[in-house]
């Protein structure tokens, strides 16, 4: 008797998953989510329109008096509006320096606040210095410079004097020309500077504190089993992991100081000419430039501001683009891979 013979199953069987690649996992999107989505892009978006429509009226209104001093206009120094002669070669190094002195001041108060706040200040207190640090970021700038001018300035003659005398030899930026009066040591380049320095603290602080707050818990304590002290652990875990985000935040608060107008124009002694004296009397920026001119310009002398107010704009978003670009390759900015 024959055995019945079987089929053979020609079937290619399933193949199997790789297990070294991830399985894609998506969820059904519901039209709320859809909705919520599009109302982000929407709103991201913008602030690049915001943004470009602000460079297009700025460029727009700037193109006649650019036209007509054309390349001079970095590299004049000299505005007068009857003549028509812009140039913004001595305001722009002046306004800079301004925003150096800000920093130079600004940035050690700042990051020993910080620290203090996320690392040494008592729990219960923590609340209030952060309140206390968002109210001087809420203080209008008129304000600032209403202080500094009759408060502060009057005040600071004495220092710049001793500054001068003192230290005027080594170091030939604090000399000041011109003879010794007290008017020679006012609206000067470095008061200004201080004044600014008081509106980029609460920016500088405020972003040290929350990249300080992010430092691992796991290194901290890891820093603590190892014998570390509360000083070792912060300059070995918290400072580290916070390098980006202060360097981000330092040039952002270079920016704000590169933008502060009504302090500067209430302060500084406009002068039209490079000079890196500090302490002597006379200086200027672009943002304080636009505001003393205004009034009093043309049709040519008010598209100079406009463009005028390009350079700036041009400068501070480069200024902030870099901040962007520290903070997102830093430590504390990037996301981890494992």
């Amino acid at each position: 008797m024959t055995a019945a013979v079987q089929p053979t199953d020609t079937r290619v069987p399933p193949p199997t998953p790789d297990p070294d690649r991830p399985r894609r996992i998506s969820a059904p999107a519901s039209p709320a989510d859809r909705a919520f989505r599009g109302v982000l892009r929407a709103a991201g978006l913008s602030v690049f329109v915001l943004m470009g429509l602000i460079a297009f009226f700025l460029l727009l209104r700037g193109t006649e008096a650019l036209r007509a001093v054309g390349w001079s206009f970095l590299t004049e120094q000299n505005w007068r509006t009857a003549a028509h002669t812009f140039g913004i070669a001595a305001v722009l190094p002046n306004g800079i320096l301004i925003a150096l002195i800000a920093l130079c001041i600004a940035v050690p108060v700042s990051l020993t606040a910080a620290l203090f706040i996320s690392e040494y200040a008592p729990v219960r207190l923590r609340p209030a210095l952060v309140s206390l640090v968002d109210l001087m970021a809420a203080i209008p700038s008129i304000v600032y410079g209403l202080w500094g001018l009759f408060f502060l300035q009057p005040r600071f003659v004495g220092l710049c004097r001793w500054l001068a005398n003192h230290l005027g030899g080594p170091l030939p930026f604090l000399r000041v020309r011109g003879g010794d009066t007290p008017t020679s040591y006012t609206s000067s380049t470095f008061i200004a500077g201080t004044v600014v320095s008081l509106m980029i603290i609460p920016i500088i602080t405020s972003l040290s504190r929350e990249v300080f707050s992010q430092a691992p818990a796991g290194e901290r304590e890891g820093a603590y089993a190892l014998g570390s002290t509360r000083w070792g652990m912060v300059r070995t875990v918290v400072l580290p992991f916070g390098r980006g985000g202060v360097i981000g935040a330092v040039m952002l608060g270079f920016g704000r100081a590169m933008g502060e107008t009504i302090a500067v124009a209430l302060i500084i002694s406009p002068v039209f000419r490079v000079s890196w004296h500090v302490l002597e009397n006379g200086g200027g920026s672009i943002s304080a430039l636009i505001a003393l001119r205004f009034s009093e310009s043309d049709g040519l002398s008010l598209s100079a501001l406009m463009a005028a107010g390009l350079v700036l704009f041009s400068l501070t978003l480069l200024v902030n683009v870099a901040a962007g670009f520290v903070i997102s390759r830093s430590r504390s900015g990037a996301s981890t891979s494992d």
